[in-house]
């Protein structure tokens, strides 16, 4: 059986573009990019999130040794996003095929508008037929505010586009159950819900380039599948491996989607890190938000606003051991909330529409 994907999220990671002595790969590009191509002619449509820049900068300038690590990746990031995307530029040509540049942060995600002002122009590129390269913004991206070696990243783009797969590239041939390179380890190929521990077997090394290791993958892709988009993690080194992943050809590791989930619960979801303000839920409250039915958050299961927020801001639900239930956009703001806690019939504080329940 093979998959039939209209959009698809390509990540290529550092360890597919990089070779061993810290320069790009450009004979596996050609090949990657040979390979979106005859994927891009099926009609499909391809979003591209590639890492490669510092690799990039790497040959084309050398840096002396004074400069700690954060500045050289900018310096290298800065030079080398420019030489990446000519690279990519280049090459997509030969197919007659357009690409574009998209650097983000953190930050773009975490702010509605700006949220819906990427969302928006990805759309339109993708009408226009055009590749989005899409990576992060290295040179303003410092320590705290970076992704994981963009597969977070890649997880994001892909809930905010509705995707219906994401195809992570990596220089192995999946996610182990246990040492790759011990004896009787083999790839998991299926994976189902969210209840694997990955951690209990999977090793937490980085590999040298990257700053993702498979611990990041293993929970992005649970949390992506989660949302209805189809991963799978396989070799990037490999021939073939696109066209491989999509006939399903090739051992590597598929995470099956989940329900689907509305955009706006997609947004939800990824938004743990910028949510404002924290409400406590009563033990008859969190029973009923986490029963199959769809439950809105009313007032009278609201023990305690703990930290303020505004109408329309992202609001975390917490029990009363402070553990995260779910999150929520408020239909209105902390002092109105205040007033009615314990109150019947009033209006919802979130509405299950806005509610994304961990789990």
């Amino acid at each position: 059986m093979s998959f039939n994907y209209q959009r698809i999220i390509i990540k290529i990671g550092s360890n597919v573009f990089t070779q061993e002595n810290g320069l790009p790969d450009l004979k596996r590009i050609e090949h990657l990019v040979g390979q979106i191509a005859a994927i891009k002619k099926q009609g499909k449509e391809v979003i591209l999130v590639s890492s490669g820049a510092v690799a990039s900068g790497r040959s084309l300038i050398t840096i002396s040794e004074k400069y700690d690590a954060i500045a050289a990746r900018q310096l290298l990031a800065s030079i080398g996003q420019v030489k990446l995307i000519n690279t990519y530029s280049q090459l997509f040509e030969r197919f007659g095929i357009l690409c574009s540049q998209v650097l983000v942060t953190k930050e773009d995600f975490r702010d509605r508008m700006h949220y819906l002002n990427m969302k928006n122009c990805l759309d339109l590129l993708l009408q226009h037929q055009v590749i989005p390269v899409v990576n992060e913004n290295d040179v303003v991206s410092v320590t705290e505010l970076m992704f994981t070696d963009n597969d977070e990243l890649a997880g994001l783009i892909a809930s905010m586009l509705n995707a219906q797969a994401l195809i992570v590239l990596t220089n192995v041939d999946g996610i182990y159950n246990g040492d790759p390179k011990a004896p009787g380890s083999a790839v998991i190929e299926e994976v189902e819900g969210s209840v694997v521990n990955f951690a209990e077997f999977v090793s937490s090394g980085k590999s040298q380039f990257g700053r993702g290791g498979m611990i990041t993958k293993s929970t992005m892709s649970q949390k992506t599948a989660q949302l209805g988009i189809a991963v799978h993690i396989a070799n990037g080194k490999r021939d073939n491996i696109l066209t491989d992943v999509l006939e399903n050809k090739v051992i590597h590791t598929r995470f099956i989607p989940n329900k689907t989930a509305s955009g706006k619960k997609k947004w939800i979801a990824h938004s743990e890190k910028s949510a404002t303000g924290v409400v406590l839920v009563n033990e008859g409250a969190k029973k009923a938000l986490l029963s199959n039915k769809a439950t809105s958050l009313l007032p009278i299961g609201i023990t305690d606003v703990i930290t303020d927020f505004k109408k329309g801001d992202i609001i975390k639900l917490v029990d009363e051991n402070h553990k995260l239930i779910g999150l929520g956009i408020a239909e209105y703001g902390a002092d109105k909330t205040r007033e009615q806690i314990g109150q019947k019939n009033q209006k919802p504080l979130v509405h299950y529409d806005y509610l994304y329940l961990q789990g």
